[in-house]
């Protein structure tokens, strides 16, 4: 139990909002906001970078849906992130 503590993930959690990224959104997101996104929905963050935007590309992008414009990263319901690296 401890050990679901530390982690925050022990079940599926359903935010307020899907999150709306596009594929390309994903390709440039930064490692946190992936790990952030994951934790919101009690979804595991392991692996590296790549794992991590292959997981939640796969997990939130779907191919039969149009994509929408993000505008980069950025959404009436989603906070825009600062790239702390650039």
């Amino acid at each position: 139990m401890d050990s679901k503590k530390k982690s925050g993930v022990n079940h599926f959690q359903m935010p307020l909002h899907y999150p709306r990224y596009t594929k390309e959104d994903y390709q440039h997101m930064p490692e946190w906001m992936i790990h952030k996104l994951l934790a919101e929905y009690g979804l595991p963050a392991n692996g590296n970078l790549a794992n991590k935007r292959k997981f939640a590309m796969g997990t939130f992008v779907w191919p039969h849906c149009p994509a929408k414009p993000s505008s980069h990263l950025t959404t009436s319901h989603q906070p825009t992130f600062v790239d702390k690296n650039a």
